[in-house]
Order: C-alpha cells, then structure tokens, then sequence
C-alpha cells in the first residue's frame, strides 16, 4: 500500500454533560424507561417552540477554548432537514455556517490535526430493532433533544492507528474539562469517519466513503483498517470506488453498504426561526477559560518533571482531572510521588471500576490514603494490612490510623517474636521444608505464607524470608 495515501477526517459527536434537554426541560438521565422523558418539544409536535440551554453552549465554548479553537461571538442555529423515523419533527436543530467554534487543533503524539469547527445540535431518538422477529423496529425519543456536540476534524488524518490517537485524546481533553463522560458504551461518544484512499502520485482526492455505527475504539481502528483496503484494492483493480454512507458490521467484521452519500443541500439548511441568533458575552469565554485550567497534556509534563514520574504514569494519572486532582491532595499529606502513584494505579483505580464510582464520591479521603501509603513504607503495617485497610476505608470511610491502634494490626519487625513463629513453622510443615531442601524453591513461599496466616499479615514479610531462609539452611547442614 506504499503507493497510496490514505485521508481520513472524523466527525465526533458529544453528549454534554446537563441536566436537561437542547431545547426543553427534559432530564438527560440515562437508563431510564424507555419514553419517560419526553414533551411536546422534544417530540415535534406542532406550536412546541425550543428554549435554548445555555449551560449546553458554556460547555461548548469550554471544549472550543481547549482545542485551541476561535470563539464566534455571534452564531445562529439552522433546521438539517432529513427524513428518519428517529427524527420526530423531520427536521434536526443544527449549526451549519455559523458555529460555536472554528479552526482549532490538538496535538496527538508530535503531529498537530485540525480542528474545522465545533457545533450544537440535538440528538436523535434511539432505534431498538426486534431482532426475534425481524418485523418491528420500536422508538425510544428519551434520548431525542439531549445536547449533542459535534467535532470535526480536518482531513488529516493519515491512518486507522492515527485516527484512534486522535480519539483518546480527544477523549482525555473532554472528560478532564468536564464537558462529557464520553463513556462508548452509553453513547455518550460516538464518533463517524469519512475516508478516501489515492495514489500518490494524484493530485486530486480519492472518492469519499463515510463509515458509521462505531461503538468502540477498537471498531474504529478495525472499520478503517477494512475500508482502507477495500478501497484499495478497488483502485488496483481498476474499479470505481462509490461516493456512500457504509455502516461497520461488527459480527461480520467488514463494512456494507447503507446509503449514497447526501451533499449538504440535499439537508435543505435555513435558519431557525424559532431562535434568535445568539451574541457571546466575552465575560463568559473569559469564565470558560478560567474554569479550564491547566489541560491534561500540561498537567502530565508537570508531573513527569516535578515529580519524577514516567510518561505513562503521568499519562494515566492525568486522564482524568478528578484523579490528577486526587493525586496532587495525597501528596500534600504525604510527598512521595511515586509510591503514591503505585498505590492509586494498583489499588484505587481497580476499587473505583469495581465499585462504579470516582474519586470525589468515594470515603477514601486523600487524608486516609496517605495515611496509609506512609504507614506502609515505614514499616508500621504490612503491605497486606494497607491493601486490606484501604479497602475498607474505601468502602466505609474508617480512619486507617485508629483501626491500626484499636485492632492492633502494627506490623511484627522483632527478630525474636519472628524467630519462634518460624521455628513452629517448620515443625508444623516438614514436607514442605524437605521440599525446599531438595531444591524446590517454590517451597519457600508455600512456608512465608503459613507464617502470614499465623500473624494474620502482621509479619514483615522481608525479615520473614531472610529468618526462614536462614533456619532452613541451618537446618540442611545439620
């Protein structure tokens, strides 16, 4: 394929994060029953007129700001006129010349990509199929009206890999500024792609495919993959390559064919006269840029100078400015960057996937994780007994420092106590110490844990070893 070039521009549609709906006081709540949420408005009846959110267009500057995108001052909303069942007025309140935000760019590993604008529209209902029978197709407009935000990107972009970089930094960019969740799976981001492949030694761009219906990242990389070759084998052979809207069949792994592609008059745009074209307020970009705050990207360079972090932890500690924020807290209790960094890595992150919740609404307090991070590294509680301790702080928001004082959980360093636990050891496992002796090594840990069960994890696992070690080789020379 070194003789084509591939193009690929993405189109990223956003949930914003509000409480109520585009153009009506709806709830956004997801997971509802299906229906529950709905009004004159975001059905389309005749005489429902909208009402802008404005909490919805804030958001939207605030994701313009961090892409390094111009602010219009002045931009107005426009009817897209289609015709789809989840469309319930036939028309979708859009942006089109005039949007919130033009002309920006992020920087993903090195490679500046373009930014072309970023608008508000409403969301669609969401189509359920009756996949039993085949012959019904039901309606659920709960999610019809929600604040929808759309990036599109320059057509720069040169591979499926780059594509899917493209995303998570988008991603990273949004959830730390607060604008989205943009959790896949929930469709609160979605993202469609318009690709074109042509040899390089043309001047003039290939024929542009759009590609839909991709759920994950992973389908992105593999429906540009398959598109990018198909399309190229269509070039070699001598075959024209179709101007189209193709979905991405996920069980089939390929991509099929949906619809040739609309042109923009086929949406018959025109202004919305329901909505008065809206003037920005320069005090309100001023906010946005103020509540924005360093990016993800700065923060992560910061952390990997200031605290000696690698680029990867410093990558995942930032990806989320609640948990970057949580991480800075720790340390002003207890400054040791990198052991901290270990413990919300290997231990909270796992607890807040488990337990379906973030940092900020979690009983783990910054307080009570350094807490134990420095009771740890000095030795007054084993490793275990601050994985257990943390846990249960987590989940019921004890004080780790009183249940080590109350339940007496200090760890056991004296080399005597130590000495005779290991001594009883021995005798209560000789298989397992004749096993060690024959030079089965495995033994050892097998013997290291008897003598943890004993202390109940009190034991300090490191004096444990050398004086268990250092019997046993008594022990073979006699």
């Amino acid at each position: 394929m070194d003789e084509f070039q591939t193009i690929i521009g993405l189109e990223v549609h956003v949930e914003l994060f509000t409480d109520s709906k585009m153009f009506c006081s709806c709830s956004t709540k997801f997971g509802q029953q299906p229906n529950t949420q709905v009004c004159p408005v975001c059905l389309g009846l005749p005489g429902a007129l909208p009402v802008v959110n404005e909490k919805a267009i804030e958001l939207c500057i605030k994701t313009g700001i961090a892409t390094n995108c111009k602010i219009n001052h002045e931009f107005v909303f426009v009817r897209k006129s289609y015709f789809y069942p989840d469309l319930p007025k036939n028309f979708q309140i859009s942006q089109y010349k005039d949007p919130v935000a033009v002309s920006g760019y992020i920087v993903v590993k090195g490679n500046k990509i373009g930014i072309t604008r970023i608008h508000l529209e409403e969301d669609t209902g969401k189509l359920i199929h009756d996949e039993r029978s085949g012959n019904w197709s039901y309606i659920d407009f709960n999610r019809s009206g929600i604040p929808l935000m759309e990036i599109v990107t320059q057509p720069e972009i040169s591979s499926p890999d780059q594509a899917v970089d493209f995303l998570m930094e988008l991603k990273r960019i949004i959830s730390y500024i607060g604008v989205s969740d943009c959790i896949m799976e929930e469709g609160s981001l979605r993202c469609d792609a318009n690709i074109s492949v042509k040899r390089k030694t043309d001047s003039k761009l290939g024929v542009k495919v759009e590609v839909k219906n991709l759920n994950s990242f992973r389908s992105v990389k593999r429906a540009l993959a398959y598109e990018q070759q198909r399309m190229t084998d269509l070039l070699k052979s001598g075959q024209p390559i179709i101007q189209e809207t193709r979905l991405w069949n996920e069980s089939l792994q390929i991509t099929e064919g949906m619809r040739t592609k609309e042109e923009a008059h086929d949406y018959r745009y025109f202004p919305e006269p329901d909505i008065l074209p809206f003037k920005i307020d320069p005090e309100i970009i001023k906010k946005a840029s103020e509540e924005i705050g360093d990016l993800p990207v700065v923060r992560e360079q910061r952390f990997i100078q200031q605290y000696q972090l690698t680029e990867y932890d410093a990558s995942l500690l930032t990806s989320e400015k609640s948990i970057a924020d949580y991480f800075e807290n720790v340390l002003a209790y207890y400054n040791k960057p990198k052991q901290v960094s270990n413990w919300i890595q290997t231990e909270l992150l796992a607890l807040l996937k488990e337990n379906h919740c973030t940092v900020t609404n979690c009983n783990l307090s910054p307080n009570f994780l350094a807490k134990i991070v420095k009771m740890v590294d000095q030795g007054i509680i084993s490793n275990t007994v601050g994985k257990e301790l943390l846990k249960e702080s987590f989940l019921t928001g004890i004080d780790p420092e009183n249940a080590v004082k109350e339940r007496n959980l200090v760890q056991i360093s004296g080399a005597e106590e130590l000495e005779e636990i290991v001594e009883q050891t021995i005798k209560e496992n000789q298989p397992a110490v004749n096993d060690y002796q024959s030079g089965k090594s495995q033994a050892l840990g097998f013997l290291i844990g008897q003598i943890m069960r004993k202390t109940k994890n009190k034991a300090n696992p490191q004096i444990v070893r050398e004086i268990l070690q250092k019997k046993l080789s008594e022990g073979g020379k006699e």
